[in-house]
């Protein structure tokens, strides 16, 4: 049938074609590339658990050793292979650190897979919100004192987990947060899925890693900013405020029980490669951003997002390599800047805000990909014009120091009867569903919080951008379920 669908010819089409990725996986499908020279056809060598090649569920062997040598080489207690990706280590932390029907404060710029975990274990979840970049609209970093301020006035709180860096390379002050966690004698679980690279970077040109500066548990996915198939991740676990074996326990239950051989001696390949050739690459790479930064600095009416934001906004630090480019003031959004890169210049870019987008860049990315994102940028940049209408702040980003109010925890909204109500009736009401835009998939409304007038506003503003507003049964995104709740008169 000519008809049949047939992904692997459509990607093998996209392949060929001169679009390219400033997006994940961090390969950027360079597989000529010296990280992936040695890599044989993936059929020779998809194997199951046979002899000789040990259990990733039980390993007694050759994981086991391998597990222990990218150990060494993060300088972590244990480090697990994860081939479910980073949202297995999350689930897995979260299980494995807080007790069913306990409480965790989590920053509330988590990724969905966090509040799965929440749900999963029948949490309570209390939030630590991002300040605010207000120039851009975009979230900044966590503040110390703040967390240190909810971990008083929640004795009952058994672990903390944080995001950082965000989607756009924010980081913020883990030594810090660290320190004020351990001295309520907590685990410190940081989600570091867009930081994997920082463990391979020089001082100075990429933060630190979690890792060094006292996190528990950090979660990194390589597929992301590395050269490693997506699916590929890591989790890096220290002793002292973790039970070992629990965490253990549960990161058997979140990972298949037939793991991937092709992933794991990716995984394998992959730090392999960055601790050793990788890391002059890496000097290369810091280069190159420089230099794309130093072009792109050119702008008159499209703005990068630059350090100079740093030690504002909880801000401790900033990925130089995530390229964020803002379209306020110029009467555009970012969907329209993500769609005019698409298609005009043929330039797929990893996510696009209400109005700014963000390109991943890696090690992986050619001069020519460089340079044809900065000159698109600068051509698009020089047929604008700064309209002071469009100044100011951005109305349409989350007030996430608005703390929302919450009646009910996420799994008993989830678990409750429920119905069905367009989205623009359902002010007051409890929503049994998440919201998010996807990417990066933070939720703008979480189960058992009720549906306020602001927040209905962004669901449909974005709906009008063109965003992609996700978590919703409803595939068109226009209906929401909320929780039936009969009222005493009869509502």
């Amino acid at each position: 049938m000519n008809d049949t669908p047939n992904l692997l010819k459509k990607l093998m089409e996209y392949g060929k074609s001169d679009i390219y990725p400033f997006h994940m996986p961090g390969h950027k499908r360079q597989y000529k590339g010296s990280f992936a020279v040695d890599f044989p056809n993936p059929f020779s060598i998809d194997i199951t658990e046979i002899d000789g090649f040990d259990n990733l569920h039980h390993p007694e062997g050759i994981l086991k050793e391998s597990m222990e040598w990218a150990s060494r080489i993060y300088g972590s207690c244990r480090t697990y292979y994860l081939i479910n990706g980073s949202s297995s280590g999350i689930l897995s932390a979260i299980s494995g650190t807080v007790s069913r029907g306990g409480t965790i404060l989590m920053s509330r710029n988590c990724h969905k897979s966090a509040f799965h975990g929440v749900f999963l274990n029948q949490l309570r979840a209390e939030y630590i919100y991002p300040q605010i970049i207000q120039s851009f609209g975009i979230q900044g970093g966590l503040l110390p004192e703040k967390i240190e301020e909810m971990l008083m006035n929640h004795p009952e709180i058994e672990a903390v987990f944080v995001v950082s860096p965000t989607y756009d390379g924010i980081v913020s002050d883990i030594k810090a947060i660290a320190k004020v966690v351990h001295r309520f004698r907590l685990p410190l679980i940081v989600d570091e899925a867009h930081g994997a690279h920082f463990s391979f970077g020089r001082r100075g040109e990429f933060p630190v890693s979690a890792l060094e500066l006292g996190a528990d548990v950090v979660i990194q996915s390589l597929h992301k900013t590395l050269p490693s198939f997506t699916q590929t991740s890591v989790m890096h676990v220290r002793e002292g405020y973790v039970d070992m074996g629990r965490l253990d326990r549960y990161v058997h239950m979140y990972q298949s029980s037939s793991p991937s051989y092709v992933l794991m001696a990716g995984i394998e390949g992959c730090i392999r490669y960055m601790a050793g050739e990788g890391l002059e690459q890496m000097k290369l790479f810091s280069c190159k951003i420089d230099e794309v930064r130093k072009v792109l600095s050119g702008l008159k009416h499209l703005r990068l997002l630059t350090d100079q934001e740093k030690g504002m906004y909880g801000i401790y630090d900033m990925d130089r390599s995530k390229i964020v480019i803002s379209t306020r003031g110029t009467g555009k959004s970012g969907a329209w800047l993500d769609d005019r890169l698409r298609k005009e210049y043929h330039l797929e870019m990893e996510m696009c805000g209400s109005d700014y987008v963000t390109a991943i860049t890696t090690l992986a990315d050619t001069q020519e990909g460089l340079i044809r994102l900065c000159n698109a940028l600068l051509h698009i940049d020089s047929g604008l014009s700064t309209d002071k209408d469009f100044e100011g702040e951005n109305p349409l980003f989350q007030e996430l120091e608005r703390t929302p109010e919450c009646r009910m925890t996420i799994a008993q909204a989830m678990d409750e009867s429920r119905r069905r109500v367009a989205i623009p009736d359902g002010e007051g009401m409890v929503s049994a569903e998440f919201v998010y835009v996807y990417p990066p998939g933070i939720p703008i409304v979480v189960p058992g919080e009720v549906l306020n007038k602001e927040s209905i506003g962004l669901i449909m503003k974005y709906k009008e951008l063109g965003l992609a507003v996700q978590g919703m049964e409803d595939e068109d995104s226009r209906e929401i379920y909320v929780v039936d709740v009969t009222e005493p008169d009869g509502r």
